[in-house]
């Protein structure tokens, strides 16, 4: 075989390699992009009837055996004993924390939670993480804003304080079931099975909101630091 013959063999061998690893290539599937973090909404919608918003969250619970997240939303802040209590045998996956001050909009503050740690752990690290945020917001602010978040920031370092709204949390139907029931609990809202909680967009009820989702009243008394 000449030298001329056998380049041409070599640069045809070649090319079918290519097109095959090309064809290869294009067959196989794209892997989907990732959802959007904040793309599945947990809570009622801004202004909703809350005895609506309640009554729908029934038919939003996965099927029975399936795993989801659901935010479990309480009565009213509970100290992190209570609420750990609240949600029994389901694992806690994201805090959401909130000093209650009458009349006053404190702010909710979303503490993921450190995987591996025991429940427990995790959230009073949740809570003195919440704690330093408000502190640097005092002093990062000036007028009322500041002195709202120094109450906050004095109320979370206290680790008996009430101050843990709503729970994200991993359970299956049967845990969720458990938890709707609790006494603490005013509501269970899960996520589509499948969904992670980068993904979720939190706005728990607030204990204030009795008949619609609106924005509470923000004109109580705050001491001043």
């Amino acid at each position: 075989m000449t030298g001329r013959v056998r380049a041409g063999v070599l640069l045809a061998c070649a090319v079918v390699v290519l097109l095959t690893a090309w064809y290869a290539g294009s067959r196989v599937p794209q892997s989907a992009p990732a959802p959007a973090p904040g793309s599945v909404f947990l809570g009622p919608e801004p202004g909703e009837e809350v005895s609506a918003y309640l009554a729908r969250l029934p038919a939003e619970l996965p099927a029975p055996g399936t795993v989801a997240l659901a935010l479990v939303q309480f009565e009213a802040a509970l100290p992190v004993p209570d609420a750990m209590a609240a949600v029994g045998a389901a694992t806690p996956v994201t805090a959401v924390l909130r000093v209650p001050v009458p009349r006053v909009q404190t702010a909710l503050r979303f503490e993921p939670l450190e995987t591996g740690a025991p429940a427990p752990a995790a959230l009073a690290t949740a809570r003195e993480h919440a704690r330093r945020e408000a502190e640097a917001a005092a002093q990062r602010l000036s007028g009322r804003p500041a002195d709202v978040a120094a109450v906050e920031a004095r109320a979370l370092a206290d680790p008996a304080a009430p101050c843990v709204l709503a729970l994200v949390v991993r359970a299956d139907r049967a845990g969720l079931d458990a938890v709707a029931v609790a006494q603490a609990v005013r509501a269970v809202h899960a996520a589509p099975a499948g969904v992670t909680a980068r993904e979720l967009a939190l706005a728990p009820l607030l204990p204030e909101q009795v008949r619609r989702a609106d924005p509470p009243p923000d004109d109580g008394v705050v001491a001043p630091s």
